[in-house]
């Protein structure tokens, strides 16, 4: 059950303010990338609804005064909750930053059909059944915009993250659909596709692989999808878009 834990005051935000702050929901905002996002929109004055599994999100959206609830993307009420609790705070949703954990790992053909099933409930349902829920507030407002947290893996797949790099693989395919299906409402969708980044362990070997030398900082990964939900990329739609250093090498 989602739990409601914060909501930041705008009692002292005058009508100007109300129309020139954009509201965005980021799902796993608790830590990582997902808090970096929130960090980011916050700081360019956008009004936000942050949920997480772990809690994490409650202390953050307590820090920017956010909306903050706690549940998972892999259950719709919570997903529903947090777009309600959104809309009743802000009365609108502008943009929107889909995040989400990490799926089962292991060898190939080990992998077992729960596995698989709890990786692609994780990694592309929850954006399918959020998509149906922001899309009409979207359209009720004259657009918006929707970035995708994705993985290198969906282009270039890694046997080290097979459940990730196949499922993210159709999440991509999905994010095209939806930008065309959306584009005549003003509804811009697109995905970024980190490398590794510096919340995990530097890996000497996974360094050589990367023509930069260096793990992304989630600094640089959410400035681009701030740049993406903003109209700085108003002709940007149905794009994946690399984070990696040059470490993948198709084209």
């Amino acid at each position: 059950m989602t739990r409601v834990v914060s909501i930041g005051d705008n009692s002292g935000m005058s009508d100007s303010d109300e129309k020139r702050n954009l509201v965005a929901i980021v799902t796993a905002a608790g830590r990582g990338i997902g808090a970096a996002c929130a960090r980011e929109l916050s700081a360019r004055r956008y009004r936000l609804g942050l949920m997480s599994p772990s809690g994490s999100a409650e202390k953050l959206a307590g820090e920017l005064g956010a909306v903050g609830l706690t549940g998972s993307v892999t259950e719709p009420e919570d997903l529903a909750a947090l777009v309600e609790r959104t809309v009743e705070a802000y009365g609108r949703i502008d943009a929107a930053v889909v995040n989400t954990g990490h799926p089962p790992k292991g060898e190939l053909l080990e992998i077992d059909d729960e596995a698989w099933r709890g990786g692609f409930n994780l990694c592309f349902l929850h954006f399918v059944r959020l998509a149906r829920l922001i899309v009409p507030r979207m359209q009720e407002t004259g657009g918006g915009s929707i970035v995708a947290i994705s993985t290198f893996g969906a282009v270039e797949p890694s046997a080290a993250f097979p459940v990730s790099s196949t499922i993210r693989a159709a999440l991509a395919a999905y994010v095209k659909l939806l930008a065309d299906r959306c584009a005549a409402d003003a509804i811009r969708v697109n995905a970024v596709l980190p490398g590794f980044v510096d919340t995990f362990p530097v890996d000497p070997d996974r360094l050589e692989l990367i023509p930069m030398r260096r793990y992304a900082r989630v600094e640089e990964v959410a400035r681009t999808v701030a740049f993406l939900l903003s109209d700085d990329a108003g002709y940007i739609t149905g794009q994946s878009i690399r984070i990696d250093g040059g470490a993948t090498r198709s084209l």
